[in-house]
């Protein structure tokens, strides 16, 4: 009887599996910036407690993926242009140090890895498949932070990434992809060759591209969020 208990706890998802499916949703554009999450339909949808998702739309807001307006709840972050420019500002900061820190720490498991990524996003442009190329894109970026051997780094960037596809979201112009085609795998390839130098110009190129890509004068309509639908 205490093994099927165990059994059927598991099955229930944790905080931290909610967070991080709903992380998933935005990054994909399921979410769109400024919906509401409502705690009670959540909960339906996940079936689980309101106290379970009220945990993980915490963890969201101490990330800044989430807002809790006063009297009105928890809501997609919608990020202005101001706060876009910051993000991108950053991210020119970070991502020179992470490829220099991957170049140090890389070993052929990793470079590995991130060929296989770079096959999985060809695979998406492929089947057109738009939200795994957009969620892939992010996750590139995320997988380099996560090699680059400082922790604070890769905690930062799982926090940008995120709010970058927010971003994306609200201003990309239609049909243009989150991570022009070909960037990564230059990347990678400068990276396996060791050219630090040649790695950071083309990141830095390629976050220009992104940036310079949006429409700022630009947003979104918000739709009413199907739950099930971003479950399934």
């Amino acid at each position: 009887m205490r093994k099927i208990m165990e059994q059927q706890k598991l099955a229930k998802p944790q905080a931290a599996q909610i967070a991080e499916t709903i992380t998933n949703a935005v990054m994909e554009h399921r979410l769109a910036p400024g919906s509401k999450l409502s705690e009670s339909r959540m909960a339906e949808a996940f079936k689980v407690s309101r106290t379970k998702i009220n945990q993980a739309l915490v963890m969201l807001a101490e990330n800044g993926l989430v807002k809790k307006l006063p009297n009105r709840g928890y809501f997609v972050s919608s990020p202005g242009v101001a706060e876009a420019k910051e993000i991108f500002a950053m991210r020119n900061l970070l991502e020179p140090a992470i490829i220099r820190g991957v170049i140090t720490h890389a070993n052929k498991a990793d470079i590995k890895r991130l060929k296989a990524h770079l096959v999985a996003e060809k695979l998406a442009r492929e089947q057109s498949n738009r939200r795994a190329i957009i969620r892939l894109s992010g996750d590139f970026h995320m997988l380099l932070a996560s090699m680059c051997g400082n922790r604070y780094i890769d905690k930062q960037m799982a926090e940008l990434c995120p709010l970058t596809c927010l971003i994306i979201a609200l201003y990309d112009v239609p049909n243009t992809p989150a991570c022009p085609e070909d960037e990564h795998d230059n990347i990678v390839a400068a990276i396996e060759a060791g050219d630090e130098a040649k790695a950071i110009a083309l990141m830095q190129h390629h976050l220009a591209h992104i940036e310079n890509a949006l429409n700022l004068d630009g947003a979104s309509d918000i739709d009413e969020v199907d739950w099930e639908a971003i479950l399934r």
